[in-house]
């Protein structure tokens, strides 16, 4: 990879280094984890120069798993008290995930609001509670059935979006979350959480409704609680959504 600083603006040359910064933070992590197959990027130089990094060769199947990562215990454990990335800052709590650590489906959300903060579990407060009556007054499964988590462990300031290098320095842990619970299907909440899971910029209401795959696993990407709170007319659409995901499990709406 060949990055050119100049002629970039300020905000530009601002971004793409959070972006490399996040990128190395992960390699770095994965070394730690015991990835001996990742190339060690050159120092980079001073002024316009390009920097040069080595192509990283592909991994001989899933990346290597995080010390203690072979169970969710295991996982967060491993993740401790998480400094990892700016997020540790402002948080209160890491807020990992909860639920059944074999269920067949799984909902993944974009990252913890205020409430979770405080709580440390994920989807409690008024949108998490929209998302507890879908689950169990709509797919009547009881919440500890399924599995809850986010992309990001930790709150952002304000409830903005994780940016690039939280994200890279956090992704690791739910892309090992969904390989450990192996769900049967991943319900994507949310714009932010079904655009970083699918590795796409499309918009959710182009992407909702229609089945996705990651990593072999079927993705239906939906609205988040939150949006419903402020569009109550879109729960329809989201139900819509949730029957599709209970024919794929094997249920009746």
């Amino acid at each position: 990879m060949v990055v050119y600083w100049a002629g970039m603006d300020d905000d530009l040359v601002a971004e793409a280094r959070a972006v490399l910064d996040g990128v190395r933070a992960q390699l770095d992590w994965q070394r730690a984890c015991g990835a001996d197959w990742l190339p060690r990027a050159p120092a980079e130089p001073a002024g316009a120069a390009p920097v040069t990094m080595p192509a990283t060769p592909a991994a001989p199947g899933v990346a290597p798993a995080p010390a203690g990562g072979e169970t969710l215990d295991g996982l967060r454990a491993h993740i401790g008290d998480c400094a990892r990335c700016k997020l540790s800052a402002s948080r209160t709590h890491v807020v990992f995930g909860v639920g059944h650590p074999s269920a067949d489906l799984m909902f993944v959300g974009e990252g913890p609001g205020h409430d979770e903060d405080l709580q440390a579990e994920p989807f409690v407060g008024r949108a998490g509670q929209l998302l507890t009556e879908i689950i169990t007054k709509g797919m009547k499964l009881a919440r500890a059935e399924v599995y809850i988590a986010n992309v990001v462990k930790c709150r952002p300031p304000n409830n903005r979006n994780p940016e690039a290098d939280e994200i890279a320095s956090c992704m690791p842990f739910l892309q090992r979350q969904i390989e450990i619970v192996r769900p049967k299907v991943i319900v994507a909440l949310g714009t932010f959480a079904a655009q970083t899971l699918l590795g796409v910029k499309t918009p959710i209401s182009r992407m909702r409704g229609t089945w996705h795959d990651y990593r072999g696993t079927r993705v239906m990407p939906t609205f988040h609680p939150a949006y419903l709170l402020r569009t109550p007319g879109d729960k329809r659409l989201v139900w819509e959504d949730i029957k599709l995901v209970m024919a794929e499990l094997g249920k009746t709406a």
